[in-house]
């Protein structure tokens, strides 16, 4: 099934990154951060690449996952002094933002109130061989982010972090101002949590194209042109990767994985144009559903 949007459209270039700016593919503007503390609610390759990068930029980490912090100890000290672990609830209340890496299955488990009032960037992707079938998402009719924003009341959701693989996390940041520094997509219903998160993911490395609200970051869900391989340096190959994956586990296989890419820069220029030029893709369009 061809979802019927091409969501093919024009934006104006935005003077601050609480507008969308990705019809040209300027850089969205960073706002001046207080932040000290970053928490991050899952460790797993996502979470522990960022949570990399945030340490880097001098920023404390409170790293959780879904069993005990004393499952952390070695991730936390390979970390450095700057990490610690904790429950997701104090990991929710540390961090002046708060980075949510887990599967869609676990995000009714997010600390709710804990959250309420904080900026969450929400890296979470939908797949329905993992996640099981969600009509609202199969069918388009929300984007991942909307479920997770109607879930958590009161917390300022952020799409990010969710349309690149973790192994060009660190392979593409860079200081700002470099030539070939990197952009990522946010989305977000709040316009200030919009321009606080692309504070955050500057000091992280990465410039950043703001594509609006929630509701739009479908534009950067599985599998359009701004995911994954965009950011590859052969795209082809991780799609092709992918069926592989795919055809092994319909074949009863064990799946070979695709292997890590060295990755190429995406500019905020392309990554404007890939965003404004998305076609939808719903469940029953993807390679890896």
């Amino acid at each position: 099934m061809r979802s019927s949007c091409s969501g093919r459209a024009t934006f104006k270039r935005s003077a601050c990154s609480a507008c969308p700016v990705f019809g040209d593919g300027a850089p969205a503007d960073q706002t001046e951060s207080t932040m000290t503390t970053l928490g991050i609610i899952g460790s797993g390759s996502i979470g522990t690449a960022i949570a990399r990068l945030a340490i880097a930029a001098g920023l404390d980490v409170v790293l959780s996952n879904s069993r005990t912090p004393d499952t952390l100890t070695e991730t936390v000290a390979a970390l450095g002094a700057a990490a610690r672990a904790a429950t997701p609830e104090e990991a929710a209340r540390a961090g002046d933002q708060v980075v949510v890496a887990v599967p869609l299955t676990a995000y009714r488990s997010l600390p709710v109130a804990t959250l309420q009032g904080k900026v969450v960037l929400d890296t979470i992707n939908y797949y329905a061989t993992r996640d099981g079938h969600i009509e609202d998402l199969d069918s388009g009719r929300i984007t991942t982010s909307e479920l997770v924003q109607a879930h958590l009341l009161g917390a300022r959701t952020v799409k990010a972090f969710n349309n690149i693989a973790a192994f060009h996390i660190p392979a593409l940041a860079r200081p700002a101002g470099a030539a070939d520094r990197s952009a990522l997509p946010i989305a977000g219903d709040d316009a200030m949590a919009r321009a606080e998160a692309a504070d955050l993911i500057g000091r992280l490395g990465f410039d950043t194209v703001d594509a609006g609200p929630l509701s739009q970051s479908w534009r950067f869900e599985p599998e359009t042109a701004a995911y994954a391989p965009a950011y590859a340096a052969d795209p082809a190959a991780v799609l092709r990767g992918w069926q592989q994956m795919v055809d092994d586990l319909r074949a009863g296989r064990a799946p070979r994985l695709p292997a890590p890419d060295a990755g190429s820069p995406l500019s905020a220029a392309r990554l404007g144009k890939l965003l404004a030029g998305a076609e939808r893709k719903l469940t029953a369009d993807r390679i890896v559903a």
